[in-house]
């Protein structure tokens, strides 16, 4: 369905490709209209999955636009951005590409992206969290496409075997916690959650619900310094001690989604990106429900993201580029995402479409959880302190080191790639 870690994790850009970013270009570019010939427009994204839906919406945009093709490329997730940056450096990028927070305000300050504030795009047809995402230097550089929170997804007969009620809104970490002790019985393969290592999907949700921050507000220090990171850090250190999560090893040679979905876990912090992959699983397609996430001791925020759909600025038809990426990411494209239940569209109005084409599950969740969401924490450079963050975390999780200590390294590292921003 998608790349095996959450879509900020996802093959974000390299420390050394984000540096010859700066370095290199792409060709030059300059407009073109259909009326001058056939256009042939590339639109590259890195899910396969979303390929049909988009199909759908960019013959849609042919029909209204004669003598203009949309031709389509999927490009792995492990290995997007380092293709999508050699491309762009070679002068043969896309016309359209998918981009996400961590990796947006790269482009965007090395002029690889085209302002889009010229297409008629209404910026109150969108959450403003993804606007705010998708915006540098005053300008809107992305046309935001979908959106994601986080939930938990739980199974029912693995509730009803320990006896437990099911997770709803107002439960907390306590509930959590005893729901995941009393599920697992390591024995049998079984295990209540897992401490996965992806902070989009479960540490950061935990960290604000605790009341901490993972970068300050103005973005130039780390806020994983804190006791209050350390409680939502400590929460799922906890767990694999306890025996309610498989070990950080344990999780690196078996996705926790697969183990989930096999119907040997009982609870999974995972995206509405995932609903539809749950919700059709063999295994517990009859039993799978979805939650709000537990509170902690301040909040029970979840972390929202989205992609969005930018145009090249060295495209060789850009202003045709910038039409489709719009369009895309305009009503009539959400619509036709919305009913494949692949991802929440970000148009304001079509999100219930997503929900309706989930029956099974209590799909509006992660709806509800937009108004007291908690965005991405980015910067300009996310992806050059990502890795020393990963590094960390999973010492933390593998008992390597106690969270304190980790963090607080983790934090000083962090500092020192921020001060380069």
């Amino acid at each position: 369905m998608r790349s095996r870690v959450s879509r900020y994790g996802m093959g974000v850009l390299g420390v050394a490709a984000a540096a010859s970013l700066v370095l290199t270009g792409c060709s030059s570019g300059g407009g073109e209209s259909a009326a001058d010939g056939p256009v042939t427009l590339n639109y590259t994204i890195w899910d396969q999955n979303q390929e049909p839906a988009l199909r759908e919406a960019a013959d849609a945009f042919e029909a209204q636009n004669e003598n203009v093709t949309v031709d389509i490329t999927v490009i792995p997730s492990a290995d997007y951005w380092t293709k999508i940056q050699t491309q762009l450096s070679a002068g043969s990028g896309p016309d359209v590409f998918w981009v996400n927070g961590p990796n947006f305000q790269l482009y965007a300050s090395n002029d690889q992206l085209a302002a889009l504030d010229d297409t008629g795009i209404d910026a109150g047809d969108y959450p403003d969290s993804l606007i705010d995402l998708y915006s540098y230097d005053g300008a809107l550089y992305g046309a935001p496409k979908d959106f994601d929170t986080i939930g938990v997804y739980y199974n029912k007969a693995l509730f009803d075997k320990a006896g437990l009620e099911y997770p709803a809104a107002g439960w907390t970490w306590d509930d959590f916690v005893t729901a995941a002790e009393k599920i697992s019985d390591p024995a049998a393969g079984v295990y209540g959650t897992a401490a996965a290592p992806y902070g989009q999907m479960t540490y950061y949700n935990t960290v604000f619900q605790a009341g901490g921050e993972v970068l300050t507000d103005d973005t130039t220090k780390s806020g994983m310094d804190t006791p209050e990171a350390a409680e939502g850090v400590q929460l799922w250190v906890d767990l694999i001690e306890k025996g309610a999560s498989p070990t950080l090893q344990q999780l690196a040679d078996t996705w926790p989604g697969d183990t989930f979905s096999s119907g040997k876990m009982g609870m999974f912090f995972d995206g509405s990106w995932a609903a539809g992959t749950y919700s059709s699983a063999e295994a517990i397609k009859d039993v799978v429900g979805v939650a709000p996430l537990p509170a902690g001791p301040v909040s029970d925020t979840s972390v929202i993201h989205g992609l969005a759909n930018a145009a090249s600025a060295k495209s060789k038809n850009v202003e045709w580029a910038k039409k489709l990426a719009v369009f895309l990411s305009g009503e009539e494209g959400a619509e036709i995402q919305a009913k494949t239940a692949t991802v929440i569209p970000a148009f304001n109005g079509t999100q219930q479409a997503w929900v309706d084409a989930l029956p099974t599950i209590d799909a509006q969740v992660f709806l509800d959880e937009v108004a007291n969401a908690t965005p991405l924490p980015i910067s300009k450079n996310t992806t050059a302190w990502m890795p020393i963050e990963e590094k960390y975390m999973k010492e933390i999780l593998s008992g390597q080191t106690d969270t304190e200590t980790g963090l607080a390294a983790m934090a000083k590292e962090i500092d020192a790639k921020l001060a380069e921003e």
